[in-house]
Order: C-alpha cells, then structure tokens, then sequence
C-alpha cells in the first residue's frame, strides 16, 4: 500500500476546550512516582532493538513527581516525523489535556510504520518502561493514537498490547504494522473519512469491526455523512463490554487529519477531532475493567504433561535497569489445549508487565500461563508471549521448561 504525502498538514494545535484534569481514584503508580526525574521535554534517542531511535517527550508544565499522569503515545504520518506532531501539538491534545498528561512521538524508521519484525512494537514498549521508570504514569492510562501510517500503527498496538493500553484512537488508518493477536478487547475510537482518495474508507471500517468483535459491542451500519454535507456523524456503538466501548466518526471527506465541518479547506480552521479524541480517552476509568472472558488466576500446583512443549527465552531489549524479553512455546508431537511455562531468576530480575500469558508467579519462581486466546495449539505449532521486567547487575538468560496444562 503505497501512502502519499500530504503537503501542508499542520495539525490545529489551538483548540478552545478547557479541560479540567482529573486524578483517576484507583490510579495504579509506577516506579516512577516520588522520585526526582530525569527525563526532560525534548528531542531524545533511546537504544531499541539494536538500532538507536529517536523520540520526542513532553513533560506536563509543574509536573508532580507524586501524582500518575496518562501516558499518550503519538505516531506520526508516512513521511512525516515526530517533529511535525509535537509542533502541532500531539494532534491537539496538548492543549486539551492542560497538563495532565505525558505526550510522546516516537519516530519511525524510513519515516513510517512497517513494523519490521515487530521492531515498532519492541519501540513501544522500550519507551513505556523508560518512562514508567522515571515518571509517574497511570498504568491504566496508557492511550495511543496517530493519522493515517500513524493511525495503522495505533491499531497494531490495540492488537498486540491490550492489557497495557487503554484507548486507542485511528485516523483515516488501514491495517499496514500488523495486528497480532488481535482478538482482546480495547476501547477503540476510528476517525475516516467517507471519500478517502489514499485509504478507502472500507479499510477504516474493517479495523473497526476488529475491536467491535473484541469488544462485545452489537453489530450495526452507523450513519455516515452524505458526500457535499461537509458535517461528520459520531457513533458510539451500543452492547460493548463495560469499559470497552468503541466509537466511529465518519466525516465527508478526502485523507485529512484534521476536517473541519462546513469547509474542504483546513486552513486556519478549528477541526473537531482532537475535541472527540480527548472526550473518549477521558470517558474512561482509572483502573482497567477486567475482561469477561479471562479466567481466574491459575492455581500454582496444576497438572501437567511434561514433554508436550519447549520454549525458548530471548531478551529483545535492555537498557540501565530495565528490559524487554520475549518466550516462545511451541507444541510437541500432540496438539496441546493449554500450556504453562517456568523459569528462575537466577538474578533478582523482576516482571514488571506481562503481554500474551497470565502470570501466577511467587518471588523468584515464574509461572506464566496462556490467556484463553492462545492455549490450543496444533502440533508443531508455537505462539509467544512477552513482558517488561527490572535487572540490576546482571540479566542472566534463564532456562525455561514448558508444560501442558
């Protein structure tokens, strides 16, 4: 899929909203909170598998070392940068989130998104352990969102981390950086509009239905605007999950981030989106709903068939205190109906999150069991799981074993 460039996008970065900032009453806290920070609003490079990425980080104005913030996550376009977000104001939710969030545009490769070998996700979660460990985050405030590439990109990341990000938010995007597993729920808010020259809006629409499925919600044909009305329509699906809902904002008109009812120009104009993109994400509660369908924590002492998979542990990343690893269980001769993995640290490493397994793990001793989605596999077949943990002093690589459960 080949994406152009569109030449003067500027995102409107002077919205008239005033938005109060509200502390989530449950808000779950991060080593960062209560200590001196040392990251700072700017340009800054991070090592992220193997390669040096750039990034962009805005630090609330008076930040407070003792309070947890929203972490939101802002990609950019296909040939565009993380300069031209954070100087268009993070698609408008600078402003409306008058200081109660912490904004980050990372830069892509080749100014976009393809998401090679995962490398845009392992970014993703690089940068949220960087930040997490240094600032005070919400963890159940963590959003995402992005125009076009960038939106394509937030999609990935509601597939492939749902029980880290809350919200995600898709403008005029496509499924172009992967959606893998893809089969959790997360609160989900698609922006397109109805006569998209570059992506059709059918793309935008297929995503969508993704997290409608995921999410429980009533299946429906939401309204759209007809082409010459130059308004956009909002629909907020009905019978999702608590705290799962899903949104769709069709607008009349072309590949734009930023439509402006009653007008085919943007400039100078005040476009609508960033107003319902921060309206979503501020909806949603402090602390993350549990998912209907997962299980109860699985008991430390199950029955299990040795021999009937291996796995295999790889660290994917690492940095001063902190890294990323990534477990690989695969099936034996037989099929299995689910799986459990073991490990001791043998250094005091510590998970800190956990993405594709359920962990029921006691100190030292890890257990991670598979989430409902990805327990049966075929013979010969493997899946992965992976997590952000702490080190300190030496990150030895473990040897994992691999039951059936």
């Amino acid at each position: 899929m080949s994406i152009r460039k569109l030449s003067g996008v500027a995102v409107a970065a002077v919205l008239t909203l005033a938005t109060l900032a509200v502390i989530p009453a449950a808000a779950a806290s991060t080593a960062g909170c209560g200590r001196a920070p040392t990251l700072t609003s700017g340009t800054r490079t991070i090592s992220s598998g193997g390669q040096n990425r750039t990034y962009i980080l805005r630090v609330p104005d008076g930040y407070d070392r003792d309070r947890p913030y929203k972490l939101i996550f802002a990609f950019h376009w296909l040939n565009g940068s993380a300069a031209n977000v954070a100087s268009g104001g993070y698609y408008g939710l600078q402003q409306l989130s008058n200081n109660s969030a912490i904004l980050v545009a990372p830069q892509g490769i080749d100014n976009g998104w393809a998401n090679t070998g995962g490398r845009d996700l392992t970014l993703v979660d690089n940068l949220t352990a960087l930040i997490e460990g240094d600032l005070c985050v919400d963890t159940s405030q963590l959003f995402a969102l992005g125009w076009s590439y960038g939106g394509s990109m937030s999609y990935a990341v509601a597939c492939a981390r749902p029980a880290v990000f809350r919200a995600v938010a898709v403008l005029s995007g496509a499924n172009l950086s992967g959606c893998s597993p893809g089969t959790q729920p997360v609160a989900y808010l698609g922006i397109h509009g109805t006569h998209d020259s570059v992506l059709n809006i059918s793309m935008g629409r297929s995503i969508r239905d993704t997290f409608v499925r995921n999410n429980g919600c009533t299946t429906q044909n939401p309204p759209e605007p007809a082409q010459g009305s130059l308004t956009h329509i909002v629909t907020a699906y009905a019978g999702c999950r608590a705290g799962y809902p899903v949104a769709w904002a069709a607008f009349d008109g072309d590949h734009t981030p930023e439509p402006v009812d009653g007008s085919t120009s943007t400039s100078g104009a005040r476009t609508w989106t960033g107003t319902e993109i921060w309206k979503f994400f501020s909806q949603l509660p402090g602390t993350t709903p549990t998912s209907p369908t997962s299980p109860s924590t699985p008991s430390s002492s199950p029955t299990t068939q040795p021999g009937a998979c291996t796995a295999g542990y790889r660290i994917t990343g690492q940095w001063q205190g902190g890294f990323q690893a990534e477990v690989t269980v695969r099936a034996g001769a037989a099929a299995l109906t689910g799986w459990r993995v073991g490990w001791t640290f043998a250094d005091g490493q510590t998970i800190t999150q956990l993405w594709g397994g359920r962990n029921a793990s006691s100190g030292t001793s890890q257990q991670i069991a598979n989430e409902t989605w990805n327990g049966s596999l075929a013979a010969g077949a493997s899946t992965t799981f992976g997590f952000l943990g702490t080190w300190n002093g030496t990150n030895s690589v473990p040897s994992p074993t691999c039951a059936a459960a």
